[in-house]
């Protein structure tokens, strides 16, 4: 399979490096990460230049791109600084469901929002005791007349105190099987009820906001519900597979990044008389390093290319995330290791890499998910009886 960009496509990539590499200073990156601080300025310019709106349809005011070209802006971004990247890019996180299951009148009103009103939107799903297990949700959604009553807490939730409006996962009714019965509402931020708590001392990732989100009571119109009642489950899995290879390029970028820092590093520091870079077992570090990241490059380019061109393929986005984390977590690791006690200081931005990287194994989906599903959608129905 040939990924040879097209000039449309190495123009989108070079601007969000250019964009990055002037606009992501290390006095802001340290800034923000040491401070825990969002940086609104820099998500505004970003959001300016197209860069966080590319999948969203020109006709509501976006780029009208694919997804292959956002993992193009992502890589970018998350290799000057994945704190910065994932403000930037994640401001629009869940318009991907109003995209794919909203009525014209709901992206009219919310993916207009975003686009001309700089707005800021977040999805929630997980719940203090309901990560994995999305089908153990236990916020309900409950009708009211011509309302629907929302009650529960949402915990981990990208962009939770700086959104603008929330897509909600809840329970509507209890249905044949457990993860029957889930559906989806829009809640914008400023209603009765809605509270937010920033998380602060995270690992990584400081710059981008995740919090806890109370509703107590919290009352939408019908118009709110997304698509079908009691479908929210399907239109969170379809969701995951247009996000999942977006997740695969941040770690990509993480890696590139932790990467050119520790080739960097390895070419200037002399030890008994002459570079570390003379030593074999260095060189054979790099090699590895080097190999596992282009093999990480690819087959998240693969997924998202599948995806773009409409191809459903749930066991390549997961492989694609799966990969691709262990990778940036293996990379930003031995970057640390090869600049030795000078990676373990905060002065020495590998160490902030180290810390990022992480996540990537974890959020959408663990990467011992990302495996069951894989193994799932290959070995197919004869794990049906056994399950």
């Amino acid at each position: 399979m040939n990924f040879k960009l097209t000039p449309e496509q190495m123009d989108i990539k070079n601007a969000a490096r250019e964009f990055s590499e002037k606009e992501f200073t290390p006095e802001l990156i340290e800034e923000c990460d040491r401070e825990e601080r969002y940086p609104m300025e820099v998500v505004k310019k970003a959001r300016e230049l197209g860069f966080s709106t590319i999948k969203i349809p020109e006709k509501y005011g976006g780029m009208g791109l694919t997804l292959f070209e956002e993992v193009l802006v992502t890589e970018e971004f998350y290799r000057v600084s994945p704190g910065m990247g994932n403000a930037c890019l994640s401001s629009t996180f869940g318009t991907e469901l109003l995209i794919l299951f909203g009525s014209e009148e709901q992206k009219e009103k919310y993916l207009r929002w975003v686009t001309e009103k700089n707005g800021i939107s977040a999805m929630a799903s997980t719940e203090p005791d309901a990560g994995s297990d999305v089908a153990s949700v236990k916020t309900k959604i409950e009708r009211d007349g011509d309302e629907w009553i929302i009650n529960g807490t949402k915990m981990f939730i990208t962009n939770g105190s700086v959104c603008d409006f929330v897509l909600v996962l809840g329970r509507t009714y209890e249905g044949e099987k457990r993860h029957h019965g889930l559906t989806f509402a829009i809640v914008e931020s400023n209603s009765k009820g809605f509270k937010a708590k920033k998380i602060k001392n995270k690992l990584g990732l400081r710059a981008s906001d995740t919090a806890e989100i109370v509703l107590k009571d919290v009352r939408v119109p019908e118009e709110n519900i997304l698509g079908e009642p009691g479908k929210g489950f399907y239109y969170l899995m379809e969701f995951f597979n247009h996000t999942r290879p977006r997740v695969a390029a941040q770690a990509v970028g993480m890696a590139q990044g932790a990467f050119e820092l520790a080739l960097s590093y390895v070419k200037e520091r002399k030890q008994f008389g002459k570079p570390i870079a003379a030593f074999q077992h260095t060189q054979f570090k790099i090699a590895e390093m080097a190999t596992r990241i282009q093999a990480a490059r690819l087959l998240t380019y693969q997924a998202a290319w599948q995806c773009s061109i409409g191809e459903r393929k749930p066991e390549l986005s997961s492989m694609a995330k799966y990969f691709a984390g262990e990778t940036a977590v293996y990379v930003a690791d031995w970057a640390v290791q090869l600049h030795g006690g000078y990676g373990y200081i905060g002065e020495y931005p590998v160490e902030r890499f180290y810390r990022d990287a992480k996540i990537t194994e974890l959020y959408e989906g663990t990467k011992e998910i990302q495996k069951q599903i894989i193994a799932r959608m290959l070995i197919g129905n004869v794990l049906k009886k056994y399950a």
